[in-house]
């Protein structure tokens, strides 16, 4: 008998023993319970993260941008009063 097929006949009785044994309905309830707690925490995936952060960045961004026109507008009326 060639080693490799005896070890590919126990791996597939194995994973035969695996997905009939209470194991599996285990993993099953787990995954279920898991998923159903982080639907109730309101979590956001990474790409919707990734997504809120570039937007975040930008308006920041344009807030220095419009921080900084509005000082020099200051100045500018600042200037014309004084005269």
């Amino acid at each position: 008998m060639n080693p490799t097929s005896f070890l590919d006949q126990i791996a597939g009785k194995l994973s035969e023993i695996a997905a009939n044994s209470p194991a599996k309905d285990i993993e099953k309830n787990v995954k279920a319970m898991a998923s159903s707690a982080f639907t109730r925490m309101d979590l956001v995936t990474r790409e919707e993260f990734d997504i809120q952060a570039e937007m975040l960045s930008r308006a920041r961004e344009q807030l220095t941008a419009l921080e900084k026109r509005v000082t020099e507008l200051e100045a500018q009326l600042a200037a014309k009063s004084a005269d």
